[in-house]
């Protein structure tokens, strides 16, 4: 049984195939997603040449100043 007050992820939200920062080989999906007000990080972690990054989306102002409303 699911509890509807949580908030679930998408698996389509995730950024998939990556590339690496540094040799540019797709990366399946990110190691660490971490939520903030008005952006989201992400570790991408390169298994072909080791290399580690993040990236950050930023959101459209009018999606911080008017957030979802929870169900």
């Amino acid at each position: 049984m699911t509890n509807p007050n949580l908030a679930t992820a998408h698996i389509g939200d995730v950024p998939r195939q990556n590339p690496c920062a540094q040799c540019g080989t797709p990366i399946p999906s990110p190691d660490w997603i971490e939520p903030g007000e008005g952006r989201v990080s992400y570790l991408w972690t390169c298994h072909a040449c080791g290399y580690r990054f993040e990236a950050v989306a930023i959101f459209d102002q009018s999606a911080v100043a008017h957030p979802p409303l929870a169900a």
